[in-house]
């Protein structure tokens, strides 16, 4: 028999593609939750990854949408990675208010044989490298990047480090990728969704987000045990929070609002109005006609091919073809 769901009282749940802020006041945490459905499904659909690359994605889109709709002015948030896996690169943003694209660089032959030998989970995929997390304000502010090491651990380990390093905030990271089979007017299909959750320890008192100091100096990466502050508030919290499984995190019967209850209805959590995201990316036929008109005229010819320019968006696959004759009379070096 499936575990009865508690009755929540009768409001407006957030549902897929929103992002639901929460705070639980007695343990001094905050964060935000979010199920992605129909935006995730598209985004992976259109670009027919493998599986394994897909999940991987997945995953980093989820991140992105977790940390991007924090930000508090209009701009973008980008997560990408540089490695030596087989998927060599991701690249996943959001522009405020929730404007989501992502799409990864992969190998397929490097693909193949990763999952033919077994060694397919996220973090071998990734392999060595970095992975940049850049808040881009605009065009008249200074960017803010944080730069982390892809060592072979988990997008969930990575963000955590990021956390520590750049922020010295006590953060815990959940997320969660499943593919089920959905039935439609040609027989059942595959959809993509995911989920995730963060939390962080935000108490009044700086004092009490302090890491005790460890063998090597303080802020020591190399114990694995390390948890953060041995607050009993932080403590409480994120073995609750560590509760929360990446099946469920993606399940559609659960809903955002009523795993947070689960996780800490004797705490008494609050949840806030859910910030939508879409699949929408910022790509025009005007922004590249921009970046043709650029171009010197070799540079047009050799961009010429059966007598049109074609350019492909990585991002949403959109083609858009010019006629090369539009740029004859370009000239300048693209800088």
């Amino acid at each position: 028999m499936s575990e009865q769901l508690p009755a929540l009282g009768d409001f407006g749940f957030a549902g897929d593609d929103n992002v639901v802020p929460f705070d639980v006041q007695s343990l001094d945490v905050r964060g935000r939750a979010v199920q992605l459905g129909p935006l995730l499904d598209k985004v992976l659909s259109r670009h027919d990854y493998p599986e394994p690359v897909a999940n991987l994605l997945a995953q980093a889109i989820v991140l992105t949408v977790l940390l991007g709709t924090s930000l508090k002015f209009d701009g973008k948030f980008i997560l990408q990675t540089r490695s030596d896996g087989p998927v060599d690169m991701l690249v996943a943003d959001i522009r405020t208010p929730g404007s989501v694209r992502a799409y990864a660089r992969f190998d397929a032959e490097q693909v193949a044989a990763a999952v033919a030998d077994g060694r397919d989970a996220p973090e071998q995929l990734l392999g060595d490298g970095v992975l940049a997390l850049t808040v881009d304000q605009g065009a008249y502010m200074q960017r803010y990047q944080g730069v982390v090491q892809l060592d072979g651990t988990s997008l969930e380990d990575i963000a955590r480090v990021y956390f520590r390093q750049s922020e010295q905030i006590p953060t815990e990271v959940r997320l969660g990728v499943a593919r089920q089979l959905l039935p439609g007017g040609n027989g059942a299909a595959p959809n993509w969704r995911a989920g995730g959750a963060i939390m962080q320890f935000l108490p009044e008192s700086l004092d009490r987000m302090r890491v005790p100091d460890l063998h090597g100096g303080d802020g020591d990466d190399s114990d694995p045990d390390q948890s953060g502050p041995t607050d009993d508030a932080w403590q409480t919290a994120r073995a609750l929070f560590l509760t929360l499984d990446p099946s469920e995190l993606a399940d559609p019967t659960v809903g955002t609002e009523r795993l947070l209850y689960r996780v800490f209805h004797e705490q008494g959590v609050r949840v806030y109005d859910g910030t939508p995201v879409v699949d929408d990316c910022s790509c025009s036929r005007d922004k590249i006609r921009q970046i043709l008109e650029g171009f010197t005229a070799e540079e047009i010819a050799e961009s010429t091919e059966d007598g049109g320019i074609r350019v492909n968006c990585e991002f949403c696959s959109t083609e858009y073809v010019f006629d090369p004759d539009e740029f004859s009379g370009s000239g300048s070096s693209l800088n």
